[in-house]
């Protein structure tokens, strides 16, 4: 374990002179080199040379004493199913391979706007589908801390890239704790934000009710200021929300007197042993230390995940229907139209992603549509209404993950038990509430974390709790190796 400077303090320093932001690009191409070949945390890295073209430019700027954004020399990892002009976007697929859009995401031209570099795309599994970044088409990313494990999913690459130090900050995606698993597994942070704070303009869709596009980072105060920069209103996004850029990065670390975290029994519970004692043992730390801690039931939790993933086929059997081997790279070679798509899907599309569109349609079809998906539809707002009741009053504390990270493979030949590592984390995105996630131990060098759950535009509470916890822990800024 090391642990590296945080992408506040680096900005700072680049800023005041202390830190030389040419060094410290070579210091994160030296770590991608030593690293990437074992890891493959990217799908596609940009020139070094441009990047030190551009790095050079921060610096000539910063010795005259000219005006440079708030991201200025901190190099940030992309997942490949956020749009970037300057490189391809495949979302971890064949079907996209090798697309590059003719337009940014809002977030990276808010991120280039503040004079960040993107370092390159990270791997997920296709289409974001999936937990484990095993299913991408680009093959599996391992985790940092044992690669034998896997890193979570399906932004494993956003987290392996952060956890050897191949990036300062990433952008990742969650649709049901997909950015949040990842830094569960990986020592890093995952901030699910309020669905439509972050804008999705640029994002491939999964999940649109579902997703958002999410701020990782190896610190409480780094995903602050990722937040800043992304989040607020953006008109080409018709589900963002009308408020202000958000100001989370200037919170102060949580006074223990003020804060109350609702325990809830139903995602308290069923995690592997050691994972449950470390949990509770974070609980009771923050106890003694003035928290209050209230225990409160969600007995909906138990078809909360169903109710997701029935959600989120449905909806990506309608968004995937656009992929039809006319528009994207992949070709099926057919003599009719048919044959194309029917060709051209075969080949583009992977298993887990055929499965689920096929869930999908039939969760969709006629005479099964009120018993599979208007009815997961009433379990959402049941549990919204019961979630948005507690976090008016408390914060919420749940497990992360109920497992230590899988060995590769361990998980893919049983889908249950693959869906099953969501069940603490979909309840946030089925409320459209914010929700972090920190690692709090080390079990025999394997990350633990626990998931803190907000009201509606509470993210600054929880980075306020976060930073409490960061500062009991003293686990911010850790990396591999």
């Amino acid at each position: 374990m090391r642990r590296l400077k945080q992408a506040w303090e680096l900005a700072r320093d680049f800023r005041e002179g202390v830190e030389d932001p040419v060094e410290h690009l070579y210091n994160v191409f030296e770590a991608i080199n030593r690293w990437e070949a074992r890891v493959n945390a990217y799908i596609s890295l940009e020139s070094p040379d441009l990047l030190v073209e551009e790095v050079e430019r921060i610096s000539r700027s910063i010795r005259v004493g000219e005006k440079i954004g708030k991201l200025a020399g901190l190099l940030v990892s992309v997942k490949d199913n956020i749009c970037t002009s300057f490189l391809p976007t495949t979302a971890g697929s064949r079907m996209l391979d090798p697309y590059t859009p003719p337009y940014n995401a809002t977030v990276v031209e808010r991120l280039l706007e503040e004079d960040a570099m993107v370092v390159g795309k990270t791997n997920l599994d296709e289409f974001a589908m999936g937990s484990t970044t095993e299913l991408s088409a680009f093959g599996p990313t391992r985790n940092p801390w044992d690669l034998e494990r896997v890193p979570g999913g399906s932004s494993g690459g956003s987290a392996a890239s952060l956890a050897y130090g191949g990036s300062d900050l990433s952008l990742g995606s969650d649709t049901g704790g997909s950015a949040r698993l990842p830094a569960a597994y990986t020592a890093t942070v995952g901030l699910k934000p309020t669905y439509g704070l972050v804008s999705r303009y640029g994002l491939i869709p999964y999940g649109n009710s579902l997703e958002q596009i999410s701020p990782m980072a190896r610190s409480v105060r780094d995903v602050a200021l990722l937040l800043d920069v992304i989040g607020g209103w953006d008109p080409l996004d018709a589900t963002s929300l009308r408020v202000d850029r958000p100001r989370t990065f200037t919170v102060s670390k949580a006074d223990p007197r003020k804060v109350t975290i609702c325990v809830v029994k139903e995602l308290s519970e069923g995690a592997e042993e050691v994972i449950e004692k470390a949990y509770w043992r974070i609980l009771k730390k923050l106890e003694s230390e003035g928290v209050e801690l209230r225990d409160e039931k969600l007995p909906v939790a138990s078809k909360a995940l169903p109710a997701y993933y029935t959600i989120a086929f449905a909806e990506a059997a309608s968004n995937l229907a656009r992929y039809d081997g006319i528009f994207y790279p992949t070709k099926g070679g057919g003599s009719s139209w048919e044959e194309e798509v029917e060709l051209a899907r075969m080949k583009g599309f992977g298993r887990e992603v055929k499965k689920r569109i096929l869930m999908g349609v039939y969760a969709l079809s006629e005479g099964y549509r009120d018993e599979y998906y208007i009815a997961a539809t009433k379990v959402r707002r049941v549990v919204r209404d019961e979630v948005l009741r507690m976090t008016r009053s408390c914060i919420i504390a749940s497990q992360a993950s109920p497992i230590l990270p899988p060995r590769l493979g361990e998980r893919l030949d049983d889908p249950l038990k693959l869906y099953a590592m969501d069940v603490y984390t979909v309840i946030a995105n089925l409320a459209g509430v914010p929700a972090l996630v920190q690692t709090i131990e080390f079990h025999n060098g394997l990350p633990i974390g626990v998931q803190w759950i907000g009201k509606p535009l509470g993210e600054g509470e929880l980075v306020s709790l976060g930073l409490l916890v960061e500062e009991l822990t003293g686990l911010a800024g850790v990396v591999a190796g």
